[in-house]
């Protein structure tokens, strides 16, 4: 662990290969697990915003999650998260064949909407929990991602790299180049 602004970092970001294979996976951390994505009270407020425009990219079942629960719900910890289907699936989810996919994230790709999705899914496999003082930013080992393991160890890529984009949204660049610098600095 070493700390980088008011974050605390595993060292697991720059010494873990990490490359999202859903061939492999098939997207299962979207439906397997249980409590939907963490959102932040910002998200929240987003989701509910922008849910008329994403509703047409949502299955059914989905839709009537939402409808009943909520754009968000609070999980049973207390903390903010996506809704599920049947205490399974995220409300939010969509199937290409049998590939899991964000339908907020192709309501995104298809320009209907600006915000990617929650920043939690967004930075998958890291996670992120905020303290009073400081965040503790953390690798996520879940056996579901062995085949990301697998191709980030075969491509060379370090998670951090793999979810830059995401770090860069939540961190900041200034913090995402700092991280860079303690990486080339462990690699002497």
């Amino acid at each position: 662990m070493f700390q980088l602004g008011k974050t605390i970092v595993s060292e697991d970001l720059l010494e873990k290969d990490f490359v999202c294979n859903l061939t492999a996976c098939k997207g299962a951390c979207c439906v397997d697990g249980d409590a939907g994505a963490p959102l932040s009270l910002e998200e929240t407020q987003i989701l509910e915003s922008i849910y008329p425009k994403i509703k047409p990219f949502l299955r059914k079942q989905g839709i009537a999650a939402i409808e009943a629960q909520g754009t968000w719900v609070k999980g049973t910890d207390g903390e903010l998260e996506t809704p599920l289907i049947d205490n399974k699936d995220c409300a939010y989810v969509i199937f290409d064949g049998k590939t899991a996919l964000c339908g907020i994230e192709q309501a995104h790709n298809q320009g209907i909407i600006d915000w990617k999705k929650p920043v939690s899914c967004h930075l998958y496999p890291i996670r992120v929990k905020d303290f009073t003082e400081f965040a503790a930013v953390n690798y996520d080992k879940w056996d579901i991602c062995d085949p990301a393991c697998s191709l980030g160890q075969e491509l060379e890529v370090p998670v951090y790299k793999f979810v830059k984009e995401a770090l860069v949204r939540r961190f900041g660049e200034d913090w995402y180049a700092e991280l860079e610098k303690v990486a080339a600095d462990l690699k002497k």
